[in-house]
């Protein structure tokens, strides 16, 4: 541990190079009459000064920014490059949707109440409208590289009008065939009103006239977009040679509109606000409740409007006056690709020299190998940590659902479920359960964001099969990860549960860094017996036993253990505090932070995206280390360590530190008491925040750079890389464990055998 902090003397701005001057600049506005040398004037700093405090929006996006940059990197395979791309695209797509959507939201409601760090809603948007465009700007830029470097392996995306006319013959054979069908142009004059314009879908706004005529004419066609009849960059021929689908239509438009002159066609697309609540309180049936809010986003107001940089400044205006948009703010030029998110087709293309080498997660090594009823091993063992996408979500969770479903012995399963995907076992195996006659009871959160409509279908299979589903607290979203399992062993009744990170999903369990805890600790299971009959009867017990509850006991203890480590710090023994987090937002916490950290407490904070810190601002935060992970897989563990004086504690669970998490939704953090366990975590921490490649640190200003190792970092392993490389080295171990055992068996057997024979 020693080496990972010994730069924990140097100020992470010494560390990182930040420009003095402007730490000076900052701190004198934080302690107007400082004179840093004594403890009793470091404290007076106020801890409510907006300016102690980065902007939620503005960090989200400037982790954006640290994505990108994997985007832009020359030492990432050209497809996950492409990759990268696409999750840009996608990303700010949600950020409208979402985030702009919602403050504009309370601009409309006449909210002007500033956020801790001192912004309105009317300053927040204008800010973000900046950074956004500065990111559209980057994403154009790197596309513009990236099509250059395809096209040197042979992957092309042309125009249309580059094509063969052979090659055009055949693309009209296949729009008469495949796309025709799919149009309905919809006019747009006195007797056509203004269409209904859909959310994130591409459209091309027409304008033409009659041959020979001077009246010009409006129209709109949507394009549609379908997977696999008219996927967004259709395939011309048997190599990677592909033509954006809007360009088909484009060049075809002679065939939707016989007889008329095409004057041009322009490409748009809008953007709608995704919050759309209704009140709970109000509803007499949640699920139905979900639909009315769905069909309500719909028809959401827009946010955005996304234009070719060379559409008519006509048509533009007249577009942006139709949806009620801001011509100056609300609306976009794109320069090359519009909806970059279905670069994602291009990003899968099978070309393996392309992409990153195969991941293929190891099975638990605990669990590998031995065909014993999973419960027998959890009851041998006492506790399992599973880290994925480093390990197997299939034969460890998916596993431990099977068995349950199937044991006779097991006569009960409860668990939580916020997202899961058709590609697992979860659901197959709830509803074998239920089909064996055990008591199975699900509680689906049907407000999952943009998963809504898809859990709406698990509950009505879940209930079809007799299961009993619940769909939560009224006002309280339910985000844990959490499964109770009722077994009747052979000597009494056990109960084995699970408590993770992320979701019980089978696809993102291979693409998201997460953890889970398999255990049969009798505590954290009587709280989770508790935390369910809460869920789906009433009343939360006072207190519990182990875990930590938001909404209830969660957000207080964490500020009390900060406090106590406060308390706890001094020379011989300092305090020592490890988050690892997606978010770090609620101001609460934040504060109990910096007042740590004053006192002299060392905090080292892995944050993916969200946070309101500072770091390494002398005389207030320089204790404080915080620094952001990016890589192929994306950042979702959440670990929360306390040195408590020596008597050290680990915590593993659903929530990350925003206000929504700790006072709106129902979370569960429960800790790691088993000695192994928590040397794994120790190990988890340790790598990520010594890690040199793929690893950002925060300056005081707010700002990030990358840290390098040498001129060769091109040979360094990111934290990633050398957690693929631990867990194929456990296998190794375990292999090599066993055939050592395996020949121990032989050699005795053979002793035996030669002694009875002789």
């Amino acid at each position: 541990m020693a080496n990972v902090f010994k730069t924990g003397e140097q100020s992470t701005a010494e560390r990182s190079g930040a420009n003095t001057a402007d730490i000076t600049t900052l701190r004198d506005k934080l302690m107007p009459e400082r004179q840093l040398e004594t403890h009793a004037e470091e404290s007076s700093v106020d801890l409510n000064n907006p300016e102690l405090y980065l902007n939620r929006e503005l960090t989200w996006l400037a982790f954006n920014s640290r994505v990108l940059s994997m985007a832009a990197d020359p030492n990432t395979p050209l497809l996950e490059r492409v990759k990268f791309l696409a999750i840009i695209g996608n990303n700010l797509d949600e950020f409208q949707m979402k985030r702009i959507g919602g403050l504009k939201q309370l601009l409309a409601a006449g909210v002007r109440d500033t956020t801790i760090d001192g912004r309105t809603p009317a300053e927040q948007i204008a800010d973000c409208q900046v950074k956004v465009r500065e990111l559209h700007k980057e994403q154009n830029r790197i596309l513009r590289e990236l099509l250059t470097l395809l096209s040197e392996q042979g992957i092309n995306i042309v125009e249309y009008a580059s094509l063969s006319q052979e090659e055009k013959e055949l693309q009209r054979r296949n729009f008469i065939e495949n796309i025709f069908p799919l149009l309905t142009p919809l006019a747009m004059d006195p007797g056509h009103p203004f269409p209904f314009i859909s959310n994130l879908a591409l459209n091309l706004l027409v304008s033409l006239r009659h041959k020979g005529g001077s009246i010009y004419h409006i129209a709109r066609v949507k394009v549609p977009v379908t997977k696999d009849i008219a996927p967004r960059f259709i395939r011309v021929g048997e190599e990677h040679k592909y033509v954006k689908l809007e360009d088909v239509i484009t060049n075809n438009l002679d065939l939707l509109f016989p007889g008329m002159e095409i004057v041009s066609c322009e490409l748009f697309r809008v953007t709608r606000n995704a919050i759309v609540e209704i009140d709970e309180e109000e509803a007499d049936d949640l699920l139905a409740m979900i639909q009315t809010e769905l069909r309500h986003r719909h028809f959401a107001p827009i946010v955005r409007l996304q234009v070719e940089k060379d559409m008519n400044p006509t048509h533009r205006g007249m577009l942006a006056a139709e949806l009620g948009l801001d011509e100056d703010n609300d609306v976009y030029e794109v320069e090359e690709i519009m909806g970059m998110r279905d670069l994602f087709q291009i990003a899968s293309l099978d070309i393996p020299e392309l992409l990153d080498p195969p991941h293929k997660p190891i099975d638990h090594t605990r669990l590998a190998h031995d065909s014993r009823n999973i419960f027998h091993i959890i009851r041998e063992r006492g506790s399992l940590l599973l880290q994925y996408p480093y390990e197997s979500f299939n034969t460890s969770i998916e596993r431990f659902l099977r068995t349950a479903s199937t044991d006779p012995k097991v006569l009960a399963i409860k668990m939580t479920l916020y997202r899961t995907s058709a590609e697992g076992t979860i659901i197959d195996s709830l509803v074998e359960a239920a089909r064996n006659g055990k008591q199975v009871a699900v509680l689906i959160e049907l407000k999952a964001r943009f998963d809504e409509a898809a859990n709406i279908g698990w509950a009505r299979r879940l209930e079809q099969a007799g299961i009993h589903v619940t769909y939560g607290v009224v006002g309280l979203k339910t985000h844990s990860k959490v499964i109770l399992v009722v077994r009747k062993d052979y000597n009494k009744l056990r109960r084995y549960t699970h408590v993770g990170t992320g979701n019980y999903h089978a696809g993102t369990a291979r693409l998201y860094s997460d953890l889970g805890m398999l255990t049969c600790d009798e505590d954290i299971a009587q709280d989770l017996t508790e935390l369910f009959n809460y869920l789906t009867g009433y009343s939360p017990p006072p207190r519990y036993r182990k875990i930590l509850a938001a909404p209830y006991t969660l957000k207080k203890s964490l500020l009390q253990k900060i406090e106590r480590e406060e308390k706890l710090h001094t020379p011989e023994s300092p305090g020592h505090i490890q988050f690892k987090m997606n978010a770090l937002e609620d101001v609460d916490i934040t504060r109990a932070l910096y007042k740590a950290a004053q006192a002299g407490v060392k905090i080292d904070l892995i944050v993916r995206d969200t946070c309101r810190m500072r770091a390494g601002i002398p005389g207030l935060s320089e204790n404080v280390r915080i620094i952001s992970v990016v890589g192929r897989f994306l950042e979702h563990t959440r670990i929360y360590y306390f040195h408590n004086g020596g008597d050290e504690e680990y915590y593993i669970g659903s929530a990350d530190l925003m206000t929504r998490n700790l006072e709106s939704r129902v979370e569960v953090v429960a800790p790691v008491d088993d000695v192994k366990l928590r040397q794994e975590l120790r190990l988890i921490l340790d790598v990520q925040l010594s890690s040199k490649k793929h690893v950002w640190e925060m300056r005081p200003d707010g700002s990030y750079v990358e840290r390098s190792s040498t001129p060769a970092a091109d040979s360094v392993m990111s934290s990633q890389d050398t957690f693929i490389e631990l867990a194929q080295k456990r296998k190794s171990a375990a292999a090599k464990h066993r055939q050592s055992r395996l020949r121990e068996k032989l050699l005795t057997y053979f002793h035996k055998r030669v002694s009875n024979e002789s």
